[in-house]
């Protein structure tokens, strides 16, 4: 998909990856509805990009974690700028820990990290598939295709995250409809240096574990070229895909290697 002259959305943009997806898809041409729970930061991004082109973005305040977070974000970008072209639903929250995580946290978890996309795939494929075509994007994680050390809700809800968006591929991308499904690892986010331990900065254990350490601004080249190529995998770590492949060859050394992992990473 050429982003000129198209109306795109990013959810979850006040900050961090959805911050670097708005600023690049909006230098690609495209007019951007930048989504957040922050409404204050989004306007902020929204007005930066609007000193470079009058009138191309909207900052709107959005909390996807519920159904109608969703209708109501849809409704707001289809006033502003028509029907959606690309929805990138890339908020995500990163919390809980084990079983004992207490289920409101489980639930955020579900809501904000898969049912959000759920929701908003519900409420655009109605136009999408009536014309033909349509791109819907999301963030999962290197978690979601291999596995999170130290946290069951935010692996679960990666996996899941990948799971809908093949799903939506194989269901509708005969109709027209563009999947990608973007899968990091280490990016230089609130979520990653707060990690386990809010404030720990590089000292956090998730943080220790994440690899090489990109800029939004990297992760959101990639995605643009991947966008623009209309392939699904948007794989700004490249190592990931050595260690998916590791853990297709052999699930059981994968599975052994990571437990060791995770006892250096207790130990250390």
């Amino acid at each position: 998909m050429d982003l000129s002259g198209k109306h795109t959305v990013i959810t979850g943009a006040a900050n961090g990856i959805g911050r670097g997806l708005a600023r690049r898809f909006h230098q690609a041409g495209a007019n951007v509805v930048v989504a957040d729970l922050d409404g204050a930061g989004a306007e902020v991004v929204a007005a930066e990009l609007n000193e470079l082109r009058a009138g191309s973005a909207l900052g709107v305040s959005a909390d996807v974690g519920s159904e109608q977070g969703n209708i109501d974000l849809i409704r707001s970008a289809e006033a502003a700028f028509g029907v959606v072209d690309l929805f990138f639903a890339n908020a995500g929250v990163g919390l809980g820990t084990d079983l004992e995580t207490p289920e409101a946290q489980w639930e955020l978890a579900f809501n904000v990290n898969v049912h959000a996309h759920r929701w908003a795939a519900k409420h655009l494929l109605p136009a999408w598939l009536d014309r033909g075509e349509g791109y819907f994007c999301s963030t999962a994680s290197a978690a979601g295709l291999l596995s999170q050390i130290g946290s069951a809700p935010y692996s679960l809800t990666k996996h899941a995250a990948v799971a809908f968006a093949e799903w939506m591929s194989l269901t509708y991308g005969d109709r027209g409809l563009r999947v990608s499904c973007l899968c990091p690892q280490g990016v230089n986010t609130n979520m990653l240096t707060q990690g386990d331990v809010p404030g720990a900065g590089l000292s956090s254990s998730v943080v220790r574990s994440a690899g090489k350490v990109l800029e939004p601004s990297d992760v959101a080249e990639v995605a643009l070229a991947v966008i623009e190529a209309e392939t699904f995998l948007i794989a700004p770590h490249p190592e990931v895909l050595t260690y998916w492949g590791r853990k297709v060859g052999d699930y059981d050394r994968w599975l052994g290697g990571m437990r060791k992992l995770q006892a250096r990473m207790a130990g250390a």
